[in-house]
């Protein structure tokens, strides 16, 4: 078969024929007597084996030597391969989210698609204020995009570097809180707080909603963040959390505080307190959880409150009656 016939059966050009021939890849068997390259049907299988290695990425020289050397072990280069292939995917990955943030960032012109592209390098550097600079600077005629604020807020250790990118995350507009809500999932316990505890500084409904969601994680400081935060934006759903985090401990006085800021009507005042009583007769209540939540009840505005804290002052248990009958004292002189 000559070399056109066989260019139009393999689907590999005469030139590209030609230059596997100036590699010694193919040799053609025989020549016509005019003196035309004539290939058999064992160099054309040989053909085909080379189109399916490249096809691998193999190099022309890997190739040469797959096909020639009866040593040549397949295994370690396919695990080499594999690598280059990751990192190659890797890299076009990353530089495809670079240009979809340029894109959500809608640049005017090349002067503002510089300066996005500065300010996502700077968020990435390895120096701190370079990164707090980029984040104060986020809120400029041409802002960072939110993915890549959330991303740089959920990897983000150094504190002053972290507040600044909530921040101006709190300043993005749509899109942060969602974003935000799926780093409450990662197996990382130190993301899922960085998320929740910038959900907790972002304005709107959608992170209300959010933090709603959190109450019920798994992870009882995510719960824990996201109750403070409803407690300061009036959402008595977080008033259980709370009550539970006076009872373990953790965070007792903010909780007591928010409980307090909850308690602004009459009605929603009433409720607390009775929970709290409620938790207070509990009879797998320990005795530092008891008092304080009779600390907490004293913050708690009403008669019901009132009411609690004079049966407490009878207490059997005296550590806690003390207290009760103290902070009696207190909300009288008021």
């Amino acid at each position: 078969m000559l070399i056109g016939e066989v260019a139009r059966r393999s689907g590999v050009s005469a030139r590209m024929l030609r230059h596997y021939e100036s590699l010694n890849l193919v040799r053609p068997s025989g020549r016509t007597g005019s003196g035309y390259r004539e290939y058999s049907a064992k160099d054309i299988r040989r053909i085909f084996h080379i189109e399916s290695l490249r096809s691998l990425g193999l190099s022309l020289r890997e190739i040469g030597r797959a096909l020639d050397d009866p040593s040549f072990t397949p295994s370690a280069l396919v695990g080499d391969l594999i690598r280059q292939t990751r990192e190659r995917i890797a890299a076009e990955t990353e530089l495809l989210t670079r240009l979809r943030r340029i894109d959500a960032a809608d640049p005017a012109g090349w002067e503002d698609v510089l300066q996005v592209v500065a300010l996502l390098q700077a968020l990435g550097s390895k120096s701190a204020d370079a990164r707090q600079r980029a984040a104060l600077s986020s809120a400029d005629e041409v802002p960072v995009p939110v993915e890549a604020l959330v991303e740089a807020v959920l990897s983000e250790t150094e504190p002053n570097v972290a507040g600044a990118l909530r921040w101006a995350l709190a300043r993005s507009g749509d899109g942060g809180p969602a974003l935000l809500a799926k780093g409450l999932d990662s197996p990382v316990a130190a993301v899922r707080e960085r998320a929740v505890q910038s959900l907790a500084e972002m304005p709107g409904d959608e992170a209300t909603a959010q933090l709603r969601h959190a109450l019920a994680h798994a992870d009882v400081v995510v719960r824990g963040y996201a109750a403070l935060a409803l407690g300061t934006r009036g959402v008595a759903d977080a008033v259980p959390t709370l009550i539970d985090m006076i009872v373990e401990g953790k965070n007792d006085t903010d909780a007591a505080d928010a409980l307090n800021a909850l308690a602004s009507d009459t009605a929603t005042a009433h409720q607390i307190a009775t929970k709290l009583v409620d938790r207070l007769a509990h009879h797998t209540t320990e005795a530092p959880a008891r008092g304080r939540l009779t600390q907490a009840l004293a913050a708690v505005p009403g008669t019901t409150a009132s009411r609690a804290l004079v049966e407490l002052s009878h207490d059997e248990d005296r550590a806690v009656a003390l207290t009760a009958a103290y902070l009696l004292q207190l909300r009288d002189a008021r």
